[in-house]
């Protein structure tokens, strides 16, 4: 006698990661455009995160082409999450590509190379696509042979008879050997649910129906169930594609290159995309659109430590804001009046004059007390820590004393000594212990400095 079949729950594992700026919904701010202190996941830069607003409504109506965006402020003030929150302001299907100005200087590929890419992975493409497809649930199939041409001996699949049925109506379809084949390879059986393209024959298979024979007798199984398709079999069906300019680069490129001569020989990769590649994807994409098939959604390309990019990198960046497909390009630096790279000259922020001329500058500001208060307690909840008032009061303290991300740091690893010590909660005792095993920059800089005469010079 068999043991009955149980279900057992187990909990399920996902992958979870906790990032700086997961808990970032938008600006926070209210009908009025109006910053709120603690809204959306941001807290306090009430006035960065107004300008921010205005700056979002202006992107929304159009009115940016040509400009660029440039967050400037001390180390840890929230021009990253500022950057977040802009993308997150414009919608979801809105693509945000974050780099540094060091990531431009790769062996493999050109400055400019690198950043075109960046560019070009901001714009996001929605394609629309009406295709003519039969769908419904096999309720009858036939494989139709025939007598392999080298073996007589050998059967192969000559054609397919399929009964398709929706909750409508039934029809009966017969198909070449291709249509054969793929139902055979993918083991599509009787009940199964499918969809034919009728212009390319291509099958994709949708799952079991719950309503066939074989979706009631088995309980436990592992395939996906799904109803049995309303309408016709026979139906106009909208395909909805979401791609960036970067992928149909790199689907062009690899078209052109799958040549006879590649075929026979081979060939190495192209690191980089032709010039001409990208202007017939322009071309095409500017055509979907005039023909209503494609929408496009302009991105957000922030670079982070922008003061590392150089002259040619600004130049370039420069001619890219004239561009018809360009996305909103957002710069942040914690740097003053310091030299640009690559020259001689001394410039406000690390920035070429002419670039400075064409940007809205957004500047960010320290954090009071009661702000980090607010953004540890968010971050709290957000890595699933509990602290007592106590042990929130001190972490702000040291926050107000050292700087906000030294301070979010500590919450981390004071949770962590919670945890060995079997304690639920994070307390005040658990946060002076970490303070006084790490060091913050000062104190990382008075301890070196106590061992100087013992440190390597070079």
């Amino acid at each position: 006698m068999g043991l009955p079949v149980r279900e057992i729950t187990t909990p399920t594992r996902r992958f979870e990661r906790v990032g700086a700026h997961t808990h970032i919904k938008g600006l926070g701010l209210d009908e009025r455009k109006r910053a709120v202190k603690v809204k959306d996941g941001m807290v306090g830069q009430e006035k960065a995160r107004e300008a921010a607003g205005l700056v979002v409504e202006m992107i929304k109506q159009g009115k940016m082409s040509g400009r660029l965006i440039i967050l400037a402020g001390p180390p840890g003030t929230g021009k990253t999450a500022l950057a977040v929150a802009i993308s997150r302001e414009l919608g979801l299907n809105v693509p945000f590509i974050s780099i540094s100005g060091s990531e431009i200087y790769s062996a493999e590929k050109k400055k400019t190379e690198v950043l075109i890419d960046a560019l070009r992975r901001c714009i996001g493409i929605e394609i629309h696509e009406q295709r003519e497809v039969y769908e419904g649930e096999i309720t009858k199939m036939e494989i139709l042979t025939a007598p392999h041409p080298y073996n007589p001996y050998q059967k192969i699949p000559e054609g397919i008879r399929l009964t398709l049925k929706t909750t409508e109506e039934e029809r009966t379809l017969e198909a070449g050997s291709e249509v054969a084949n793929q139902i055979i390879q993918a083991g599509i059986g009787e009940g199964y649910v499918i969809q034919i393209d009728a212009e390319t024959g291509r099958v994709s298979p949708l799952g079991l129906s719950i309503e066939s024979a074989r979706g009631k007798t088995y309980e436990v199984d592992t395939r996906i169930k799904v109803p049995r398709p309303t309408g016709k079999v026979k139906k106009q069906k909208e395909f909805v594609y979401n791609l960036t300019l970067a992928d149909l680069d790199e689907m062009v490129a690899k078209r052109r290159s799958s040549s006879i001569f590649s075929f026979f020989f081979g060939g190495a990769e192209e690191k980089e995309i032709s010039p001409e590649v990208r202007m017939e994807v322009d071309r095409q994409v500017k055509e979907w659109v005039d023909q209503g098939k494609a929408i496009i959604h302009p991105g957000v390309l922030f670079i982070d430590d922008a003061h590392l990019l150089d002259l040619e990198a600004f130049s370039f960046l420069g001619k890219a804001m004239e561009g018809e497909l360009v996305p909103i390009i957002i710069l942040a630096t914690n740097r003053g009046i310091t030299k640009i790279r690559g020259a001689e000259i001394e410039a406000p922020l690390g920035f070429p004059l002419d670039l400075l001329d064409r940007a809205v500058i957004i500047g960010t500001e320290e954090y009071d007390k009661e702000s980090i208060r607010a953004i540890l307690k968010i971050r709290s909840e957000e890595e699933k820590v509990t602290l007592t008032r106590e042990a929130l009061e001190a972490l702000a303290s040291i926050g107000q004393r050292t700087s906000l991300r030294y301070a979010v740091q500590l919450l981390s690893i004071a949770a962590q000594n919670a945890r060995i010590e079997g304690k639920d909660k994070v307390t005040e005792e658990d946060v002076k212990r970490v303070d006084e095993l790490f060091m913050d920059v000062s104190e990382a800089v008075q301890h070196l400095k106590k061992y100087e005469d013992r440190l390597l010079k070079h």
